[in-house]
């Protein structure tokens, strides 16, 4: 699950111009080595993603109990499906 903000429209103009991302993986997900891995992956498939985000976007990425069995090709096809649908 992903949250998208495109400052601007009158919210917080003066951010910086790189997109930044948080990752919010709770204790629904697993254990904390668990959680770790899926912070983990999903990191390293977001930076491949942010030349996709505009300048100042805040994205937040979350990460559902189902992450916890995702291999890490199936994380990165999550988590460009959801960028490719909250971007339109």
């Amino acid at each position: 699950m992903v949250h998208l903000l495109v400052p601007g429209a009158g919210i917080d103009g003066d951010r910086a111009t790189e997109p930044q991302v948080g990752f919010v993986v709770s204790k629904a997900v697993g254990p904390a080595v668990v959680r770790n891995r899926v912070k983990r992956r999903l990191r390293h498939q977001a930076r491949e993603s942010l030349s996709g985000l505009p300048g100042s976007a805040v994205l937040v990425v979350r990460a559902l109990p189902a992450a916890a069995d995702a291999g890490y090709d199936e994380l990165g096809a999550d988590l460009r499906r959801c960028l490719e649908r909250v971007l339109r």
